[in-house]
Formats: structure tokens, C-alpha cells, sequence
């Protein structure tokens, strides 16, 4: 019987792979390729599993994960997509909510909307905010843009119409004369997408996933086949953003719900690492080719959010995105990754990122045409790589290019050593991670006191050290696989499925029965989902509302007891309403009215028992254990001096090093620094502690 797992993360830089069979873990870590990701998938399944002695017919999953659809919003390069709505209500979705990022920059640059203006076609009808019908739907207004949309070769349609998400007869009755009239278009329905209320975050999801839809459903679908031609008949699970699992079949309905699902797999892998090493407060820190993510995790549980914002035009700036409504594993992601570039800016200064040099041309040591200075390129120069065993010794990084790019593109300009050019680019990125993770935290309300910094991704174990002394933390975990963390997380994650719908109640005048049957309806969709991938695994359902004072305007989310609710739970949900809202506000307001926006059903399976880890013994590693030494320049004092190299497979548990040390592995290197000692525990787990 099939028993090999395989889960498979595409990110911009590397295409990361992890099998698993009978007790025994395979990774391997090839180069993306942008002009048909499916391709380099397929190449990294017929390099894997011979490399396993793994046959396609044994595995019995497949569970992947995506950037594509996060890319193909940021680069605009989604479908010509046209957005029908309510007349009048067209610019909505360039309007927003009329908030500025930046009040004071006279020259403000706001998101531009996926779909021109042109596009966003209005149609009579009118529903009031309970649902009831003031103005019906003119169905031969809608017919009449039929021809407009083969004229403007328009590929997706997203409906979004006022209060739809109460009532969505009248974009249901769209989507079905659309598919009379054009039935080659694909149709997403803001009331399937994402029914909530406030119209510019619905439409703006309705959007992006009707902009992303046809790419993503071609290639999952043309994905599924090429792994059947290889004689993988197993069945292709998608990685949400919300930390769940779920079907290709549900995948190609709501793509925008996979367009944080390679990050979500990295803190569903800190949250697995964290419960078996028994650590409840952690800071999950993936750093990869691209990007590096920070994701605070406590009690074994990634923070979760029900917003997100992609493609920002202000770095770091919160509102200047376009709006997606989706459950999301909550984090602050960074253009902070091996391939981020490096430069000197207006001003003179070293200036790390966004943009990458990707998987193609890459860095420029990567020798595949690159001429322009990467964070890759600067751990090469301080001698922090070894350029014979890169990427487990596929890929043979060229010194002298790394040289030469960090001269004329960082070096030369500010009169510097290519050496100490990559420094300044090595001191620049480690800030920058360090700076998000500190905003990342002030936003949470926490702090990092007594956290462990989790490190993984190509990045994160070379970088880990130096970001956790700037953010105060004194314990960094190295797990076993951490160059390709993000797909071992996928193969923890559970099946799940989360359903949100809006429903507005106040305290003073709640609908029992009107509630109820909301939740049953939502209960019996996540169910359904969950159902096709479950294999009948048992689930858990846990149910939250979304929460304000009357007036205000955010909303908290308050735990509801996973049952029919009776009228005495109204002053149990209030109190713990109270609860959660002195958890934020520092203390309740008495006597105030409550009203409830939105409900939030989530069903999963049961996540795998874990195993706490055993201790292990400690004694120092002789400096005969190690391969070498090599020169490396330390960043913080700018020296020179010969640093121990260590082979990670070699050194048994209890075996301690003192820093500054290297310990290498295939798909990525862990420093050491100096002040810091390193113990590799009971199961391989590099555990350093800052002396």
C-alpha cells in the first residue's frame, strides 16, 4: 500500500521538496523555474525519488505550495479580468476606504486596482442591508455586456454587488447568464469569495481571485497531469494561507486563498518544532531566496488574522496594499532573501531589497548571467559559504563574480573594499529582518522576552545569530531540514477549512435561532470541504465572532462554544468578550451595547500526536571533529580571522561547539557566532545559546 508523502514549496528563488516513507526523510532544493513553475516540480520529483529509492507508485499524497498566485498579482501578470457591480458603485474598488498611509506625502502612490476602469462594468439592482430587494436585477442590462467582453477579450469576471453577502441571489443569477451567454469566462462571486461585509475588502478579494483564477486553475490542472505522467496517481493537496490543507478542486475555485501558502507551511513547521521541543513562546524566522518571513507562535499556535494586504507600494506600510478578506496565518514578510539586491542609494546609503535577482539570472555568483550585487553574493565574499557545496554542491558559486558586482554596484561608489561592501550589505539586510520583526511585535502587542527564534529557510540558520542579538533574543533552534522548512511543514498540516460569513447582531437584541442556523450552514460547508480530503480522518471545529462596541471601528475575535447557543449564552459571550477586549484595551466599558459583524467556522483534522524529545547529554566536540577552517569576516567588528567548519551529519548529539563556528549541511549553514555555543540535541537540533 502507497505510504510516501511528498510535499512540494515553490518559492521565487528555489523550488524546495521533502519526502517522506517508512521513518525516513529525502530533501532536495533545485531552482525555480518562472516561465513554467510546473516544470521545475516535475524535475524535482524525478530527482528525488530515485535519490529516496522511492517509486511514483508508493507515494500516496502530494501537498504543495505556491508563490504563483502572490506573483502573478505583485507583477500583474493575471488574467484580463472585468469586475460587474452595482451601478454607481464601480469605483469602489479605487476609492477603498479613502485612508491614507501617509497623510503627509503630497505625492502619495495608492495601489492601482487590478481591473481598469473601463472594466468595472455597473448593472441596475439593489439590495438594502438586510437582503431585501429595493431594485431588481435588469438581466438584460447583463446580457447586453456580453459582447463588450469578447470585444475587450476579457478571461476572468469578478460579481461583487451591495449587500450580497446577506443575499446572493442576484450574483448567482449573473454568474448564470454569464454562463449562457459567455460560458468560456471564468466567474468569481463576491458572496463565495468572501462574504463579509464592507464593500471595498470584498470586491478587492472577489477581484484577486477572479485576476488569478484561470493561471492558477491551468496550471494546478496541467500540475495533476504532468505528476500522473510520471505514474504519481496520488491524490494533490493545496497548502492555504490559513494554515489548513485542502483540494485542487476548492484550490482552483479560491486561489486567493493560496497566495501565502509556501510562509504558512514555515510557521505550521516552527509550530510542530515548537511542540516537541516544548518551547510555547516562539518567533518563527523563514529567510529564503526572495523573502523572509517572521511569524510569532505561541502556546504551539501560529498568530491568525482574517486580513491580509499584497502587493504594497510603501515598504512596510500598512494600508498601502490591495485588501484581501481570507483567514491568513498572520506574519510581516520582508523582499529580504538571498537573491535581495543590493545598492547605494540618492542619499548614499546601502539599500537591501525588495527586489531580487530571483531563480534566473539569480546572484551574480550564481554565473547564469547576473551582474547586479545580492545578499548570496555578500555571505560569499565575508567567506561564509563554501562555493564547492552550495545547494548541496549543485550549483558552484563564482567568487570572483560576487567580487566584482559588490565593487561596481556597492564598493565603488562609497569608496569601499568589495569586502567590506558586503559587509555593510550583510549589516543592512540583518537590520532590515530585525526592524520587521521588532514592528511585527509592537503591532502584536507582545514583546521577544524569552522567546526562541526558530531559523530556517536557505537564509535563515546564516543570518539567525546576528537578527536574534539586534532583537534581544538569546536562544536560536536549528530543526533537522531547515533549508527546506517550509515543505516539511506542509507534510504537518492538517486538512482544514475556515468559513467566514457576516451576520450582524447587537447584544441588546440577539438572534438565537437566526445564528444558529448561520453556524449550522457554515459548520456543513467546512465539513464538506474538509470531508474530500479527510479520508474520513476525525475533526475538530472551532467557531469565533468578530466583535466591537457599538461605534467603533475594529473588531476583535471572541471564542463561541461549539454547540447550538441558548439566550442565557449571550451574557457568557459577553463576558468573555470583556475578556478578550482587556487583553487589548487594558479594561472593558461597562454598559456599552456589543454588536457582532462577521462569525468564523473552522474545521480540521486532528493534527499528529508529537513526541516531546528526550534530552541528551552533553560533551564538547573536539576541534578534530572538524572539516577545516576557513577565514571569515565577523560583522560586528569587521575582522578577519579562521573560523571551525563543522559537517552538520557528523557531529553526534550532546556534541557542543563554541562560536565562531560554521556547521554545514547540503541545503544550508548554520554560524555560530562569536559568544555563542551550539549543542546538537537528541534528534540533530542545533541549539545555540548566546554565552
Amino acid at each position: 500500500m502507497p505510504n510516501a508523502r511528498l510535499a512540494v514549496d515553490i518559492g521565487g528563488t528555489f523550488t524546495d521538496l521533502a519526502l517522506e516513507h517508512d521513518g525516513r526523510r529525502t530533501t532536495a532544493k533545485l531552482l525555480t523555474t518562472p516561465d513554467a513553475p510546473e516544470r521545475g516540480v516535475l524535475d524535482g520529483v524525478g530527482t528525488i525519488l530515485p535519490t529516496a529509492g522511492v517509486s511514483a507508485s508508493e507515494i500516496s499524497i502530494v501537498i504543495h505550495g505556491t508563490t504563483l498566485a502572490t506573483n502573478a498579482v505583485i507583477e500583474r501578470k493575471g488574467a484580463r479580468t472585468a469586475l460587474i457591480t452595482t451601478h454607481g458603485f464601480r469605483d469602489v474598488i479605487a476609492m477603498g476606504n479613502e485612508s491614507r498611509y501617509d497623510q503627509y506625502d503630497l505625492n502619495i502612490t495608492l495601489p492601482e486596482p487590478l481591473v481598469p476602469r473601463y472594466l468595472r462594468l455597473g448593472v441596475p439592482e439593489r439590495l438594502d442591508n438586510e437582503g431585501h430587494v429595493l431594485l431588481p436585477l435588469d438581466e438584460a442590462a447583463v446580457r447586453a455586456l456580453a459582447p463588450l467582453l469578447r470585444r475587450e477579450a476579457v478571461q476572468s469576471v469578478a460579481i461583487g454587488f451591495l449587500h450580497s453577502f446577506v443575499n446572493d441571489d442576484h450574483e448567482r443569477r449573473v454568474r448564470e447568464i454569464l454562463g449562457e451567454e459567455v460560458p468560456e469566462i471564468a466567474v468569481s462571486l463576491s458572496s463565495e469569495v468572501s462574504p463579509e461585509m464592507r464593500e471595498w475588502e470584498r470586491f478587492s478579494t472577489a477581484v484577486a481571485n477572479a485576476y488569478v483564477q484561470p493561471l492558477m486553475a491551468r496550471y494546478l490542472r496541467g500540475l495533476q497531469a504532468g505528476l500522473r505522467a510520471q505514474g504519481v496517481d496520488a491524490p494533490v493537496y493545496l497548502m492555504l494561507s490559513g494554515g489548513g490543507l485542502t483540494t485542487i478542486d476548492t484550490a482552483c475555485r479560491f486561489p486567493v486563498r493560496l497566495v501565502e501558502s509556501g510562509p504558512a507551511g514555515g510557521a505550521i513547521f516552527s509550530a510542530h518544532i515548537a511542540r516537541q521541543c516544548g518551547l510555547d513562546s516562539v518567533l518563527s524566522f523563514d529567510m529564503g531566496g526572495t523573502t523572509a518571513k517572521i511569524c510569532l507562535i505561541d502556546e504551539y499556535k501560529p498568530q491568525t488574522a482574517r486580513a491580509f494586504e499584497i502587493a504594497r507600494v510603501g515598504r512596510f506600510r500598512k494600508g498601502s496594499g490591495l485588501p484581501l478578506r481570507i483567514p491568513v496565518i498572520e506574519m510581516v514578510e520582508i523582499g529580504a532573501g538571498g537573491g535581495s539586491l543590493a545598492r547605494v542609494d540618492a542619499m548614499g546609503r546601502i539599500a537591501v531589497g525588495p527586489e531580487s535577482a530571483g531563480a534566473d539570472p539569480g546572484p551574480a555568483c550564481y554565473g547564469r548571467g547576473g551582474t547586479k550585487p545580492a545578499v548570496t553574493d555578500a555571505n560569499l565574499m565575508l567567506g561564509r559559504y563554501d562555493p564547492t557545496r552550495f545547494a548541496g554542491g549543485s550549483m558552484k558559486l563564482d567568487p570572483v563574480a560576487a567580487h566584482d558586482a559588490l565593487t561596481n554596484e556597492v564598493g565603488g561608489p562609497l569608496g569601499l573594499a568589495a569586502e567590506m561592501a558586503a559587509l555593510g550589505v550583510v549589516e543592512m539586510v540583518d537590520e532590515n529582518m530585525a526592524n520587521a520583526a521588532r514592528v511585527h511585535a509592537i503591532e502584536s502587542g507582545k514583546t521577544y522576552s524569552g522567546r526562541t527564534l526558530i531559523a530556517f529557510g536557505g537564509g535563515g540558520p546564516v543570518h539567525a545569530c546576528r537578527v536574534a542579538e539586534k532583537i534581544g533574543i538569546t536562544r536560536v533552534l536549528v530543526p533537522l531540514g531547515a533549508g527546506v522548512g517550509s515543505a516539511i511543514g506542509f507534510l504537518r498540516a492538517p486538512v482544514g477549512y475556515e468559513v467566514v460569513r457576516s451576520l450582524y447582531q447587537r447584544f441588546s437584541s440577539f438572534d438565537v435561532d437566526a445564528v444558529n442556523a448561520l453556524l449550522a450552514d457554515m459548520q456543513r460547508e467546512a465539513e464538506t470541504v474538509v470531508a474530500e480530503g479527510g479520508f474520513g480522518a476525525p475533526t475538530t471545529e472551532t467557531r469565533t465572532a468578530h466583535m466591537r462596541y457599538v461605534g467603533q471601528g475594529h473588531e476583535i475575535p471572541v471564542p463561541l462554544p461549539v454547540r447550538t447557543l441558548h439566550a442565557d449564552d449571550v451574557a457568557l459571550i459577553r463576558a468573555r468578550y470583556d475578556e478578550e477586549y482587556t487583553k487589548f484595551y487594558d479594561r472593558p466599558v461597562p454598559g456599552s451595547d456589543v454588536e457582532v459583524m462577521s462569525y468564523a467556522v473552522m474545521v480540521t483534522t486532528l493534527p499528529e500526536e508529537v513526541d516531546p524529545l528526550p534530552p541528551s547529554a552533553r560533551m564538547f566536540a573536539s576541534d578534530g571533529s572538524a572539516t577545516g577552517t576557513r577565514p571569515v569576516r565577523e560583522t560586528t567588528t569587521g575582522d578577519v580571522s579562521p573560523w571551525m567548519v563543522f559537517d552538520r551529519t557528523a557531529l553526534v548529539p550532546g556534541a557542543t561547539i563554541d562560536g565562531p563556528a560554521i556547521i554545514a549541511e547540503d541545503e544550508t549553514s548554520t554560524l555560530v557566532g562569536p559568544g555563542w555555543r551550539a549543542t546538537m540535541t537528541s534528534v540533530g537540533y542545533i541549539d545555540l545559546l548566546r554565552k
